[in-house]
This record gives C-alpha cells, structure tokens and sequence, in this order.
C-alpha cells in the first residue's frame, strides 16, 4: 500500500458549506465532495502511506502504527487509549478477537450511585463516545475490488459497496465500521416491515432505520382533511411520504440534506409503486412552492452528532427543529395544517423543556390544534440491561398538529 506518488503530508478536508434555511453544517457529505485524506505510518523502518476512507465520517487517525496476531487486547487497549491507530496485518478472525476484547474494555461498570436522569445520559453518552474512539482504532486494509486484504477475511463486497462504493485504491478503514457495514447489508437485503405500510422498506447505509414504529403509527393514523399537496421534511426512507401517499395525498414531495438518504426514498417511492404520488428532493428543509400539509420528524435528541448515524437523532442546538419551525409558515397555505412529530426524551433527561418547545411553537407563529400520543414500544424501551432503560420505558414520541397562529387585532 505504500505509493510514493502520493504525498505524506495528510490532507486538510474544506469545511462542509451552508446550506440556505439550514443553520448547521451536515455531519457528513458525499466521499465526492470531500478531499480525499490520507494516512501515513512506518513499515518495517519504510515510510507507507495510504487513503482513508469512513462511510461514517470519522475523521483519519493521526498516529497509526503496524501491528500483528502477537499484540495483545491489553496492549491495544492502550495504545488506542493514547490515540494511537492500529494498522492489522495478521489474520482478520484475530483481528475480530482483539475489536471483541476491546469492546469488553470499554463496557460501562455497574454504577449504584443515585444520579439525576440528565447526569444519567451525561454518563451514557461520554461512554459511547470513549468507546466508538477506542473501537475505531483498530484498522483494516480494504483492497481494490473492496477484498480486506488479511488472511481468513469475509466476503464483504456487496455491504462496502453499499458504504464506500467501490474501490480501486488499495485503502485503510475502521474494522469496527465494517462489522457494521455488514450488519446494515443484512439489514438491507432482509428489509424491515413497516405495518403501516403492509411492506418492507431497504435502507441504504447510513440511513435511519424506521424499527422505531411509533412516529410511523402517528402519522398513519392522525386526522387527515384531503390535503392536495404534503411535503416530508426529513424524508430518510421515505416511510412517511409513502404512509401519506397510501392514505390518498395525491402529491407527496419529500426532502432529504443527506444524499443516501435521498436513494434510499427512492427506491422506498419505487418498490410501493407510489412514483406518480410522491417525488424525492436534494435540498435542505423546505422545497419550492406551498403544501396544505407539512410533516416533519426532526432529530429528538438536541446534542451534538458524532457521526452521519447520529445525525438521524441528535440535533445540536435544535437547530434542525427551530429551522423547520422558522420557515415552515412560508411554504404553508392558508388553513393548513403542520405535523410536528417528536419523541419527548430530550425532556425527561432534561436537555429541553415542554415549555421551550411550545415557546418555539408560539414564536414561528404557530398554534396547536391537538395532539396525538403514543408511548415507547420499541424495543431499547424493554432493555433492562440499557443504562437508560428507566427513562426509555416512560419514553412518549407526539405528534403536534400545528396551524398558522390567528393574527391579534
């Protein structure tokens, strides 16, 4: 993998640019509209240098050193404590040992300390961050023809294509990511059942995936006055432009900021038959032209995203959520109504107020006409063995039927 054509020196990534009606920057942009970065380490006392790639947009490991089958989880475990990235050359399965004893290391300890439930999350998400840093210090070489170049390695073309696209360039990925390409494959090629639908929907990779049945149930079963125009800000797979569809909109017009997000919907529109209904768009928020009904499902957890996964739940700031109530009355006609549908957890964790919300409402000149409740059903509401299970089981996902403020005299 050592290439002296190309320079040692690793490679600044342009800022991601800003998106009109979209305050924050997406968490991760196309591998087209990003510089390719490298990464730079010594083999047997030569220099080596080769692409990195994350379908998740982490960014190239620093230090990077070769390592073996002799290392040991002890050994690893420190080195990707300092930072330090490690390169495998041995056998993949070993490989897999290592990423499994890491993933033990990094386990939260039993904690009977009485904490509050924002001290709770604090806790839960500073563990997910430690541990995704620790796990994507492990590294594979992902050959031409998207093959890991190491002994006894699975096949993995299809779930890396479906994540990198294909690849020509001898390159350098997290072994943790690719475990989790494969997953999101057989996730992919099994579809996941959508009642509301009477089908199954495909997820492309790096795209949210509907097992979360509450927000999809809402908006199949909220009151629905024979609107002509729907817009689905948000759109991920497109489940509800296509519940919206099925219910008799005769135009659906769905938006999506991510690009694989986008796919994806299509090909949701396209399996249910549904592409004379309903049209997917590239865009941020809101499209051209006014809608009768305007439904969003914004990210419900307003803290910061540490990957394009997390972008489909956390919304730093609530900036998605305040954009979306800011602009939504100028694409909406006159009586029509807007579908706010939102988990209410980042309220039992203490992250946003009832009152916040309803202040925002109020402030975009909105009012609300009724509401429709539904509590946790999903199955991390079940988990006892989640640190956050006894906020999850309480957990209520509501859908807010808002409409143009009436104007004081």
């Amino acid at each position: 993998m050592t290439d002296p054509r190309v320079p040692a020196r690793r490679r600044q990534a342009r800022p991601p640019p800003i998106v009109e009606g979209y305050d924050y920057a997406p968490v991760s942009m196309t591998a087209a509209d990003n510089p390719q970065e490298y990464i730079d380490w010594s083999n047997e006392g030569q220099p080596a240098t080769a692409p990195w790639r994350s379908a998740n947009g982490a960014p190239a490991p620093k230090r990077v050193v070769p390592v073996d089958d002799t290392i040991t989880a002890d050994a690893a475990y420190r080195l990707a404590s300092q930072g330090i990235a490690m390169l495998w050359h041995g056998d993949f399965q070993n490989a897999r040992q290592i990423l499994t004893a890491l993933e033990h290391r990094t386990r939260p300890k039993p904690d009977r300390t009485e904490r509050t439930t924002a001290e709770l999350f604090y806790r839960y998400r500073q563990n997910r961050s430690h541990r995704a840093r620790i796990l994507g210090h492990l590294l594979i070489p992902l050959e031409g023809g998207n093959i890991i170049g190491l002994r006894r390695a699975p096949d993995v073309v299809s779930a890396t294509v479906d994540a990198y696209g294909s690849i020509t360039e001898a390159s350098v990925v997290s072994l943790h990511e690719v475990l989790g390409t494969i997953g999101a494959h057989q996730w992919r090629t099994k579809g996941i059942p959508v009642a509301a639908l009477n089908a199954s929907v495909y997820p492309h990779y790096g795209t949210f995936f509907p097992v979360r049945s509450e927000y999809v149930g809402l908006v199949a079963s909220a009151p629905l006055a024979a609107p002509k125009v729907a817009f689905d800000i948000g759109t991920g797979t497109g489940v509800l432009a296509a519940v919206l569809a099925t219910r008799g909109v005769p135009r659906v017009v769905a938006t999506d900021i991510e690009p694989r997000a986008v796919a994806s919907a299509r090909e949701t529109v396209s399996r249910l038959k549904l592409t004379e209904r309903v049209e997917v768009h590239l865009t941020s928020l809101f499209p051209d032209g006014r809608a009768d009904l305007i439904v969003c499902n914004p990210p419900w957890i307003p803290a910061t995203a540490h990957s394009l996964l997390d972008a489909a739940v956390y919304d730093p700031g609530s900036r998605m959520l305040k954009g979306f109530l800011a602009g939504v009355l100028g694409h909406l006609e006159p009586r029509g109504e807007v579908w706010l549908v939102l988990s209410d957890f980042a309220e039992l964790v203490g992250l946003r107020s009832r009152d916040d919300l309803l202040k925002e409402i109020d402030a975009a000149g909105l009012r609300v006409i009724g509401a429709l409740e539904a509590p946790a059903v999903h199955a991390r509401a079940t988990d006892t063995s989640d640190p956050l299970h006894a906020i999850r089981r309480n957990e209520v996902t509501s859908l807010w039927r808002l409409t143009a403020r009436e104007p004081t005299t």
